[in-house]
């Protein structure tokens, strides 16, 4: 048993440590993941303020975020002052940075809706699918699409990734123009449209007493410091999911999002015909005046 090993330059202490008990998940196996999937998460990670989920004793112990530099912070995580806010935040800017994180305990990473350089104005949209339980993953699939032919028909492009969770998350990629606020009134003018219409299936409200056999339409993610996991990322929840991106084709109810987990997404990849995300870069929009 070795007691450190180097991933990508970074000392990777203690590589046989189990963070996931029960499938026997060491530090070392999520390093050789997120190596596997870098070059598909970096796009949407790298560059952008994070929120760290740090779980250093295991999946199942305690965790708690961080979003701030404070001791024994890898050299590989930068700092990033963000308008309004007088402490800097953290970021990454390649797969070391990844690996830095793991060798901290991270298990979720939660990245904002801005880039490094244009802190002060959103270039993604979350739109939050959140079933109330019982609510079968058929449904929100339906309310995903539903999302989709919405945005499409205010001439807006739109991307979906599972969660790790219940949920799905709709992603419309926007040029950093618009102000948080605007990016906000959108999200929930579209979050209280699709309640006002389908009241039985959807609300816009976060009131967990009105939630039941419903889907929060979740809006809220679209403030400064608000975040949504990122592609590819581990989650620290039991059977190591992973939040992975999709084919618009490729969503179906008969999908089982649990089935996305630390040790079947790199197959996942490998078997993919191309990148669900590839072309998220090129996507010149705006929201307009009646978005």
């Amino acid at each position: 048993m070795s007691d450190e090993k180097f991933v990508e330059g970074v000392r990777l202490s203690n590589p046989d440590k189990v963070l996931y008990a029960e499938q026997g998940i060491t530090k070392g196996e999520l390093a050789d993941y997120y190596l596997a999937v870098a070059g598909r998460m970096l796009p949407h990670v790298a560059g952008r303020p994070i929120t760290m989920v740090r779980c250093p004793t295991g999946q199942e112990k305690k965790c708690f975020y961080q979003r701030h530099a404070g001791s024994g912070v890898p050299e590989q995580l930068r700092e990033v002052t963000v308008p309004g806010f007088e402490e800097p935040y953290l970021y990454i800017e390649d797969a070391a940075g990844l690996i830095a994180m793991l060798q901290m305990g991270v298990v979720e990473m939660h990245p904002w809706g801005v880039t490094v350089e244009r802190p002060d104005r959103p270039d993604r949209i979350i739109i939050d699918l959140d079933p109330a339980e019982g609510v079968g993953f058929d449904a929100v699939v339906r309310a995903a699409l539903d999302v989709r032919e919405r945005l499409e028909a205010m001439g807006l492009t739109s991307f979906v990734k599972t969660t790790g969770g219940k949920g799905l998350h709709v992603v419309v990629p926007v040029e950093p123009v618009t102000a948080w606020s605007a990016a906000k009134a959108f999200a929930k003018g579209l979050a209280e449209r699709m309640a006002t219409d389908s009241p039985d299936l959807y609300l816009s409200r976060i009131s967990k007493a009105e939630r039941e056999g419903r889907i929060f339409i979740d809006y809220l993610r679209n403030d400064p410091t608000s975040t949504a996991v990122g592609p590819y990322s581990t989650r620290a929840r039991p059977g190591a999911p992973v939040a992975m991106p999709l084919e618009w084709d490729a969503l179906e109810g008969r999908l089982d999002p649990s089935a996305f987990t630390i040790r079947t997404v790199p197959g996942w990849i490998e078997a993919q015909a191309a990148d669900p995300w590839a072309g998220m870069s090129e996507v010149k929009q705006r929201l307009s005046a009646g978005s």
